[in-house]
C-alpha cells in the first residue's frame, strides 16, 4: 500500500490552502478531506477509518432481507420496500434493514444507479402504528430508532451513486422523507406525498424538517409539516417537490429509461457532481438531525402521541392539547 501518511498530509495541506480562497467551515474541510482520502484509497471504509476495509458484498448476501426486495437489471439496481400488506410501513425490522441494504448497494461495484420504490400499491406509508406504540411504551427502545434514522438520512446523502425515487403510490412520513432525499423523483399520477408526523403528535425529526424547506421553501414547508396535508402528484410537481409526474401505467418504463440514461453517462462526473451538491445538504443535516430527533424523542413520550395512537385504535379523532384540560381550565390559558 502507498504511504497513506504522506497522502493524508498532502491532502490536508491542499484543503487548508483552498480554505484561504473559499469560505469553508471546519466541518466542510473534514468532509472534503475524508472524501479525497476515500477516493485515493477506495478500500477504506466510508468514515475514513484507517485499517477498516470495505467488505465486498455478494449478491446472495444482498438478497437476504425480510422486508426488502433487491433486483438487478444491468448496471441498475432496484431496492423495493416489501411489506405490501401494510403499504410498506416501517416496522423495527425494516428500519434496521433499509440502511444496511443501502450501505451494501452503495459499496458494491456491480451497479451505477439505484432505484427506490415500493411493492404493491404504495411507496411507503411511514411508520407502522404497532411499532410506534411499542416505542411509546418503551422509550428506551427509541434510541435505536434515532441511531438508525441518522443512518438512513446520511446513507442516502453519502451514497455516491444517483438514487431515483419511483413513487408508485402514497409516500407518507418517513416514506416521504426517503423519497424527497433521493436525487431524482418520479411520481405516479395517482400518488400523493404527505408528512403527517404532527397528526400523531410527533415532530418530523427523521429528516423531513431538513429536506422539505430546501425543495419548496420555508413557508410552504411549514404549512405542510404543520398540517400533514396530502400533496397530489401534479401539485407536487408544480411547487418543485418532485421532478416528473407520469401516468401510472408508464411509471416503471419512464424510470427505467432515465436510469439507463444515467447508467450510460460518465460515472465519475455524475457521482462527484452529486457529492459536491450534497456537501451543503449534509452540513445542514449534521446541524439539524440531532435536534430534530431529540425533539421527536420528547414527543414520543408525550400525552398527545399516546392520545393519537389511542384514537387510531378507536377509529376516532384525537383530542390534542387543551382538549385534555378539565372544564374551566381552558379559559384560564
Amino acid at each position: 500500500m502507498q504511504n497513506i501518511y504522506q497522502v493524508v498530509v498532502t491532502t490536508h495541506q491542499r484543503i487548508r490552502v483552498a480554505k484561504d480562497d473559499v469560505a469553508m467551515g471546519e466541518e466542510g474541510q473534514w468532509a472534503v478531506f475524508w472524501y479525497c482520502i476515500r477516493r485515493r484509497f477506495p478500500s477504506l471504509r466510508g468514515d475514513g477509518s484507517a485499517g477498516c476495509f470495505r467488505k465486498r458484498w455478494t449478491w446472495s448476501e444482498m438478497s437476504q432481507f425480510d422486508t426488502l426486495e433487491i433486483s438487478r437489471r444491468g448496471r441498475v439496481v432496484t431496492l423495493a420496500f416489501d411489506r405490501p400488506a401494510v403499504l410498506n410501513a416501517f416496522d423495527a425490522t425494516l428500519h434496521t434493514e433499509f440502511p444496511r441494504a443501502l450501505a451494501m448497494l452503495a459499496a458494491e461495484d456491480e451497479s451505477d444507479v439505484i432505484i427506490l420504490t415500493g411493492n404493491g400499491r404504495a411507496f411507503c406509508a411511514g411508520g407502522d402504528f404497532g411499532w410506534q406504540q411499542s416505542a411509546a411504551d418503551d422509550p428506551g427502545s427509541f434510541a435505536v430508532t434515532v441511531r438508525e434514522a441518522k443512518q438512513i438520512v446520511f446513507g442516502i446523502l453519502d451514497c455516491e451513486k444517483p438514487i431515483i425515487a419511483r413513487i408508485n403510490g402514497p409516500a407518507v412520513g418517513l416514506g416521504a422523507t426517503i423519497a424527497l432525499l433521493s436525487d431524482i423523483i418520479f411520481i405516479a399520477e395517482s400518488a400523493y406525498i404527505s408528512d403527517p408526523h404532527v397528526n400523531v403528535g410527533m415532530v418530523a425529526g427523521d429528516g423531513g424538517a431538513v429536506i422539505w424547506p430546501q425543495l419548496i421553501g420555508f413557508a410552504r414547508a411549514k404549512e405542510f409539516l404543520f398540517t400533514g396535508d396530502r400533496i397530489g402528484s401534479l401539485e407536487a410537481a408544480r411547487i418543485g417537490l418532485v421532478n416528473h409526474v407520469v401516468p401510472d401505467g408508464g411509471l416503471a418504463e419512464a424510470v427505467d429509461a432515465f436510469a439507463d440514461r444515467l447508467a450510460s453517462g460518465a460515472q465519475s462526473a455524475i457521482r462527484y457532481t452529486k457529492a459536491t451538491i450534497n456537501v451543503a445538504l449534509r452540513q445542514l443535516a449534521s446541524t439539524m438531525m440531532d435536534v430534530g430527533l431529540g425533539y421527536e424523542s420528547l414527543t414520543n413520550v408525550s400525552r398527545d402521541h399516546q392520545e393519537a395512537l389511542a384514537a387510531i385504535r378507536d377509529k376516532r379523532r384525537p383530542l390534542f392539547g387543551a382538549a385534555f384540560l378539565p372544564e374551566g381550565a381552558k379559559e384560564r390559558l
